[in-house]
């Protein structure tokens, strides 16, 4: 198998990912574009040990690290997500600016009141 296939997928993959982390408004959306560029990384890591033959297989044991910081990303990630829409009623990012709650900037001087 050459190196190219692999490679030219997750370089697809990951600029797909990058897309969607620049262009979605939701928060979800976001998340999941993020997965797409871990799991493009993934398939780089597990492409590169094959073609390298490692006899420690360093790129499958660096991708099982990867998959489990993933899972603790999207965990927190979701919870996140998820009471920020119960408290604010929108996962839209872009809606999301101030954090603080009843701190709305005024809107003569742009400023919090």
């Amino acid at each position: 198998m050459h190196l190219a296939y692999p490679a030219v997928l997750a370089a697809l993959l990951f600029c797909t990912g990058l897309y969607g982390v620049l262009a979605r408004r939701n928060a979800i959306l976001v998340l999941m574009s993020v997965e797409l560029m871990l799991n493009a990384v993934n398939l780089n890591l597990v492409a590169f040990d094959v073609w390298l033959r490692d006899t420690l297989h360093a790129g499958q044991a660096l991708t099982l690290f990867t998959i489990a910081i993933a899972a603790a990303e999207i965990g927190i990630g979701l919870a996140i997500v998820l009471m920020v829409y119960r408290n604010r009623g929108t996962a839209d990012v872009d809606k999301l600016r101030d954090t603080a709650e009843g701190h709305e900037p005024d809107s003569a001087t742009g400023a919090a009141a």
